[in-house]
């Protein structure tokens, strides 16, 4: 059995995310950036990837990437989670490049390289919303060229190239070329933005005739990991939860040694607990290829989503009055715990799929 612990390598790889954030990714700037026209921040994204070189974690090393696994993904993902990043991490360094690493040929390897390097941004072109095993229609391609709408789609305004599973085939289309069009649509989360992609005749570049293995890999890969984000958020929550309860003080006590918000924080902390547990399962079984990681990923998604927006509200209320500012960060963290809840298939569904993977239906 997998030690799902934290290994030296890991805790170092942490430390150095969190540092960076802490210098470059404070709440003040993601506050101040989400109000602007502009909310991805190039230049932390440029820190993590060019300085850092992890976009590239997944990608194998004679690719241009560093060869790392899915663990050392989840340690990046719980850092960014715990800052509310508006970097496109997910969507490109873990969905995008899982949906590369199962095309063959030349043209899948040269665009793996450029976005281990961060230079280039990579997003698959379904909704945020898409669960692993769903099937997209939305685009048809004829004669190299490209036809459709999709909505919802995280992260595409800071995309250079999109990865369009049609029925015949995943295609990649640069975004600045003609005929395609990238159109923001209003976000809860701001920090990870949706946008419509339109395609109107726009030539492509094929990469595999069959789009459906490489695109459920990315999305259960991107349903998986995303449980270490949850994690990140809802740890965060916590934090800064028990931290403020310590120093508010009422009728001479910190309202923290009251009985009754002890028991909510302590329900937060079981529930921060099984997510860590489970995410971590999650990205072990990823990185070990086995046979059991449908399983891992349907209970990850189960649990994490509803646990972190649990967290996030209990981080609202419990900040009372200041809870409900703007100029608070609380809200920023509502708000992604909520996009993700929905994200890569909501809990309900993936609690159906694990039914059907245990034989455990509903009567």
């Amino acid at each position: 059995m997998s030690d799902l612990l934290y290994t030296e390598e890991e805790d170092a790889l942490r430390s150095a995310v969190r540092d960076l954030l802490a210098d470059h990714c404070d709440a003040a700037s993601v506050l101040a950036r989400v109000e602007t026209d502009e909310p991805h921040d190039r230049a932390l994204w440029k820190s993590l990837t060019e300085g850092m070189g992890l976009a590239g974690l997944l990608v194998p090393e004679e690719v241009g990437g560093q060869g790392a696994t899915h663990r050392e993904v989840a340690v990046v993902l719980e850092e960014l989670g715990r800052s509310v990043a508006p970097v496109p991490y997910l969507t490109s360094a873990v969905v995008a490049t899982e949906a590369l690493l199962d095309c063959a040929g030349d043209e899948a390897s040269t665009l793996l390289a450029a976005l281990a390097s961060g230079r280039t941004v990579g997003v698959l072109t379904v909704p945020l919303s898409a669960a692993p095993g769903q099937a997209f229609d939305g685009v048809r391609a004829e004669g190299g060229r490209l036809d459709g709408r999709v909505t919802g789609v995280a992260d595409a305004a800071a995309a250079d190239v999109l990865l369009v599973p049609t029925s015949s085939g995943l295609y990649a289309v640069g975004v600045g070329v003609d005929g395609v069009t990238v159109e923001p649509q209003t976000s809860l989360d701001r920090t990870r933005p949706l946008a419509t992609v339109t395609f109107a005749g726009a030539p492509a570049r094929v990469l595999t005739d069959n789009a459906v293995p490489a695109v459920r890999r990315a999305l259960r890969a991107g349903a998986g990991l995303l449980a270490s984000e949850q994690l990140g958020v809802a740890d965060w929550c916590l934090t800064e939860t028990v931290r403020y309860t310590r120093e508010r003080h009422q009728f001479n006590r910190p309202v923290g040694s009251f009985q009754a918000l002890k028991h909510r924080l302590a329900q937060v902390w079981l529930e921060v607990v099984g997510t860590r547990a489970a995410a971590r399962s999650a990205a072990d079984t990823l990185a070990a290829g086995s046979d059991d990681v449908d399983v891992a990923v349907a209970v990850a998604q189960s649990y994490a989503g509803p646990a972190a927006v649990h967290a996030a509200e209990e981080a609202l209320q419990l900040h009372g009055g200041i809870g409900m500012t703007w100029e608070h960060p609380v809200h920023l963290y509502l708000k992604r715990a909520k996009a993700d809840s929905i994200a890569l298939g909501t809990a309900g569904r993936h609690r159906e799929e694990l039914a059907e993977l245990v034989d455990l239906r509903a009567p």
